[in-house]
């Protein structure tokens, strides 16, 4: 037998390991958009401090897909159906910017369940990567924080 042909042990062998590389060498995996995330999104919800009385905090944060470096300054959107208003009420929504270590942070009314769930609405919906819609589901309804974290690719 020839020995440049590849046996099936040496096939299985080397593919595995060349199909290892490429996973270590693209690092951070974007994050990819949740179903049901963009339901009620208002596209331009304006930059706030805080979504209506407060109370609740919706924590996460952002970076880059591929080597994982904090994203300071992009535009995170935000909005949950509240003990102040439903999801697809305009008070509802707001934006913040994470900070220089790609950190956000937003006070809003606290998330009550809406089709059974209580769960927030979170999109980065920027030029500079790709949109990203996120809809976390809270463990207990209670709770008075939730956090969502982002990892965006280039658009």
């Amino acid at each position: 037998m020839p020995s440049h042909l590849i046996t099936r042990r040496t096939l299985i062998a080397t593919g595995a390991c060349a199909l290892a590389v490429p996973a270590r060498a693209a690092g951070v995996a974007p994050t990819p958009t949740m179903r049901g995330g963009a339901n009620n999104y208002r596209p331009g919800a304006p930059i706030v401090e805080r979504i209506g009385g407060g109370g609740f905090f919706m924590t996460g944060t952002v970076r880059r897909a591929g080597d994982g470096a904090p994203l300071p300054g992009q535009r995170i959107q935000i909005w949950a159906h509240t003990t102040e208003g439903h999801e697809r009420d305009p008070q509802s929504h707001g934006a913040t910017l994470t900070d220089a270590d790609g950190n956000f942070r937003l006070e809003m009314p606290q998330i009550v369940p809406a089709f059974g769930q209580a769960h927030g609405h979170l999109a980065y919906d920027s030029a500079e990567f790709q949109t990203v819609f996120l809809r976390p589901v809270m463990s207990d309804p209670s709770a008075t924080t939730l956090h969502a974290d982002f990892v965006l690719q280039p658009a």
